[in-house]
C-alpha cells in the first residue's frame, strides 16, 4: 500500500511526475529558445550585413527569405514552452530565473512588434531604398543586434532555472 503523496503519484524512472514535468517544460523551452537565438545570430551576422544593399534578399516575392516561415513558428513554440515552464515552476524557488527569462523575451517581443516587424514589412514592400530609407535600414540592422542579446539573457536565465532545479531534485 503506498504511503504518502510521492509514492502514490506517477513516476518516470523513479522521479515523481511533478518533477518530470517541471524539468521537461524548461528543457523544451531551452531548445526552442536556442533555435531562435541561432536564427537571430544568423540574421544579424549574415542577412543584415547585406540586405540594405540588396532588398531582394528579404523580399519573398522576389525570391528572397520569407522570415515569417521561421520566426512565427519558433516564437510561438518558445513562448508556449516558456509559459509552460513558468506554470510548472512558479511555486518553486527557481521562479526568479523564470521571471527573468520571461521579462527578457517579452521585452524583445514588444520591441519587435512596436518597431522591427512594421519596419521589416515596410522594407519588404519597397522596390529600392532612397537615401532616407537606406539610413533607416542601416539603423534597423544596428538596433536589431540587440535582440539576440535579449534572447540570450532569456535563455541563460532559463538555463539557470534548470541548473538550480537539477541541484534540488537530483
Amino acid at each position: 500500500m503506498p504511503h504518502g503523496r510521492e509514492e502514490a503519484g506517477l513516476r518516470f524512472y523513479g522521479v515523481p511526475q511533478e518533477v518530470t514535468l517541471s524539468v521537461i517544460a524548461p528543457l523544451i523551452a531551452l531548445i526552442f529558445g536556442a533555435i531562435g537565438l541561432g536564427g537571430g545570430i544568423y540574421e544579424t551576422l549574415i542577412v543584415d550585413r547585406v540586405w540594405p544593399d540588396n532588398l531582394a534578399i528579404i523580399q519573398p516575392k522576389r525570391g528572397g527569405l520569407d522570415r515569417k516561415r521561421f520566426w512565427i513558428p519558433i516564437h510561438t513554440l518558445y513562448e508556449i514552452a516558456l509559459l509552460a515552464s513558468a506554470w510548472t515552476l512558479w511555486s518553486n524557488y527557481t521562479r526568479s530565473w523564470i521571471v527573468a527569462a520571461l521579462v527578457a523575451h517579452f521585452v524583445s517581443r514588444a520591441w519587435s512588434f512596436a518597431y522591427f516587424i512594421p519596419m521589416a514589412l515596410r522594407f519588404e514592400k519597397l522596390s529600392e531604398l532612397d537615401d532616407s530609407e537606406s539610413h533607416l535600414a542601416r539603423q534597423w540592422t544596428r538596433l536589431s543586434r540587440c535582440r539576440p542579446v535579449l534572447e540570450a539573457v532569456s535563455i541563460i536565465s532559463l538555463g539557470a532555472a534548470i541548473l538550480h532545479l537539477g541541484r534540488a531534485v537530483y
